[in-house]
């Protein structure tokens, strides 16, 4: 009946709405270090069945198809896609970027630790790396690196190993950078702040050095740019806006059905 395309309709432009919700924070964060798009992933509802596909229908046969009415759609979830962000050089000796799997360990001020593929960091008035949000939240176990050594002395390998050139022209091991990676990455919680958050279903962390254990390396004086990709968010938004404008066309065919129905006996 038309009252049920009218609700069908109605899950649909929910739905909808959802998927212009996160395309609009995937454009919004065009230019967010680190940044990894997401998308909205659909599944379909409940159906009516009408009539059963298999059902006996004479001595020798049965009906091969039935009549099932589905109920609409609704976002299932929405997934965090980890692909590699393009490189963009900064000439940052502290900025560092991560070439494959892992995160940065940030530590919260609660206790508790968060993750980041967003390496600008910044060294602090005690000469703690932190990273350059407006939180400023101190990378977890890095050295303290003297504020009396000049920005264009100190370097970070793709190991992880953060070193500076001495006046003498000798290089100095100040400390390691280590990395950490999640059996499912897509099931971290979104923090905000450039920070992930483990949950149950991302798994337990896994940390190394750059280069081991699956971790990826280091690129220093680089940056990771968002993954957001104008074009293809910009197709699917308009996609999502066709979508949406049919859908609010079944609802006016639906009440155009009900509309006659309801003027049958005048």
């Amino acid at each position: 009946m038309a009252i049920t395309a009218l609700h069908t309709a109605a899950t649909a432009m929910d739905a909808l709405s959802t998927k212009i919700d996160v395309i609009a924070n995937n454009i919004a964060n065009a230019d967010t270090v680190g940044y990894k798009s997401s998308r909205a992933n659909f599944q379909d509802l409940l159906y009516q069945i009408m009539a059963q596909p298999g059902v006996q229908t004479g001595t020798d046969s049965s009906s091969p198809l039935g009549t099932q009415i589905g109920l609409g759609v609704a976002v299932s979830n929405t997934q965090i896609i980890f692909r590699q962000g393009s490189a963009i050089s900064t000439g940052n000796t502290l900025d560092a970027m991560i070439q494959g799997e892992g995160f940065f360990k940030i530590e919260l001020p609660d206790g508790g630790f968060g993750y980041t593929r967003a390496g600008n960091f910044v060294r602090n008035l005690d000469g703690e790396l932190v990273l350059g949000n407006s939180f400023g939240y101190r990378l977890a176990d890095a050295p303290t690196v003297d504020t009396d050594i000049p920005l264009d002395r100190i370097g970070i390998g793709p190991n992880g190993e953060i070193t500076a050139i001495n006046t003498d022209g000798t290089q100095q091991t100040l400390g390691q950078i280590q990395l950490t990676r999640f059996p499912n990455p897509s099931g971290l919680v979104q923090g905000g702040a450039n920070i992930y958050l483990q949950s149950p279903a991302s798994g337990e962390p896994i940390e190394g050095n750059p280069g081991e254990d699956g971790l990826g390396m280091l690129m220093g004086g680089h940056l990771e740019l968002s993954t957001t990709e104008a074009v293809t968010e910009l197709v699917e938004l308009i996609k999502t806006q066709r979508v949406f404008q049919m859908n609010s066309q079944t609802i006016q065919a639906a009440d155009e059905a009900l509309r006659v129905v309801a003027n049958l006996r005048r």
